[in-house]
């Protein structure tokens, strides 16, 4: 059986240009493959799929590797899949190839703070963590993933926490599920099944926002995404999903347009209700807002992509992750 490496590009396929000194993706799949030094790796196919930095890796492109990756887990002769990836929107782009993944097969993203180029780069240790996760019969069923540091991470809960260390990334309220030591992989917790709607379309919606409010916000940015053709509105608010008045009455009048604004919360953990009057979550709730749970605000935004795109209402998408 095969593990497919599906490269994307990223600080673990980055060298130093030596003309400007910046950090660019030139590694190519078998080169990164090549850089772990293991003689006794599983059978591996490498695809580079595209080679850009992360925060360059959304949209349709984000689209097409989800579809990619579904596509080589439904080979027969697939173990698993490994997708090295940049790590500044690896939370985002994991939990779109979950949404979009519906087999058993596992898949695990992976990638690096130190570029390819550094002598003590973390990249292939990485890696061959993501081929072992990868190949573990224990990983079957347990969705999109992401290996990193030694730590296993399920798609819904994690989130990059530094900008540099090499433990780059926690499941804040949630933890690991597993973890890599040496050889040995082991699981402890399973992510919790949920019902998805149909996204089978597979495309992508742009025009969703994402706003992040903080003591005293106005209403230009709500204003301003509801006049340039917002299909939706994420507003990362306060606490438990608290605004102000005149944020609410910015809320109502787009919800009234037809534009569906979705609260969540810019703590890294804890879940949103509509609790609080006064410009709090109930008067955000009365106003049309709905609410998204303890899910990110970067991933309720590819939620309502992925569904606008596919035809399902926002309400329905929430409803299914909560489930």
């Amino acid at each position: 059986m095969t593990i497919v490496v599906v490269s994307t590009g990223g600080t673990i396929m980055a060298r130093e240009d030596p003309r400007t000194g910046r950090l660019v993706p030139t590694v190519t799949a078998a080169e990164l493959v090549g850089l772990m030094d293991w003689p006794d790796a599983p059978a591996l196919e490498v695809e580079d799929f595209t080679s850009v930095p992360s925060w360059d890796l959304h949209g349709d492109l984000a689209a097409r590797l989800a579809r990619r990756v579904a596509e080589h887990a439904a080979r027969d002769d697939v173990t698993g899949i490994v997708v090295p990836h940049g790590t500044d929107t690896m939370e985002e782009n994991v939990y779109l190839a979950d949404l979009l993944h519906g087999g058993d097969t596992a898949v695990v993203f992976t990638g690096a703070q130190r570029a390819a180029s550094v002598a003590d780069s973390d990249g292939p240790r990485n890696l061959r963590d993501a081929v072992r996760v990868a190949g573990s019969p224990a990983a079957r069923g347990r969705g999109a993933m992401v290996a990193f540091a030694g730590s296993i991470h399920a798609a819904r809960e994690v989130r990059k926490v530094h900008t540099s260390a090499l433990d780059a990334f926690a499941s804040p309220g949630y933890g690991p599920i597993g973890h890599v030591d040496g050889e040995t992989v082991t699981f402890g917790l399973r992510p919790e099944p949920r019902s998805r709607p149909a996204f089978d379309s597979g495309r992508i919606e742009a025009r969703v926002d994402l706003i992040r409010l903080y003591a005293g916000s106005d209403t230009r940015f709500l204003e301003a995404a509801v006049a340039s053709g917002a299909r939706a509105i994420v507003l990362e608010a306060t606490g438990r999903g608290n605004a102000n008045d005149a944020i609410v009455g910015a809320v109502r009048t787009a919800t009234a347009a037809g534009v569906a604004v979705v609260v969540c919360s810019r703590c890294v953990a804890g879940r949103v209700e509509p609790a609080y009057g006064r410009g709090g979550g109930a008067d955000l709730a009365e106003a049309g807002a709905l609410f998204a749970g303890d899910l990110a605000g970067p991933k309720v935004r590819i939620l309502l992509q992925l569904a606008l795109g596919a035809g399902v209402e926002p309400a329905v998408a929430l409803a299914a992750d909560a489930a």
